[in-house]
């Protein structure tokens, strides 16, 4: 028999984080290979997993931002060279 290969298509995104987020990942970006259908919310599921629970609770709280537009949609499939700013609530204005 012969041996089957698989192979998962992988896309490239860049994450960018602003304050808590960015103090509890330790970076201010990042790029990252991710499954070509991957979402927001697993990208945030892998982030979390990534940093820890102190950064799992701090994303629990963020907005994001898809190339400049905010999701709504946490299913939303991220696109090939995508830009994902995690943005925490911020007070003042």
């Amino acid at each position: 028999m012969g041996t089957v290969t698989t192979t998962t298509a992988l896309r490239t995104v860049t994450v960018r984080y602003f304050a808590a987020a960015k103090a509890a990942a330790g970076r201010d970006a990042e790029t990252l290979a991710v499954p070509a259908d991957a979402t927001v919310a697993a990208l945030g599921d892998t982030l979390a997993e990534r940093y820890g629970p102190e950064f799992a609770r701090v994303l629990a709280r963020c907005s994001y931002l898809v190339d400049e537009i905010a999701v709504r949609d946490p299913q939303r499939v991220l696109p090939e060279g995508a830009v994902v700013d995690v943005l925490p609530p911020f007070a003042g204005g």
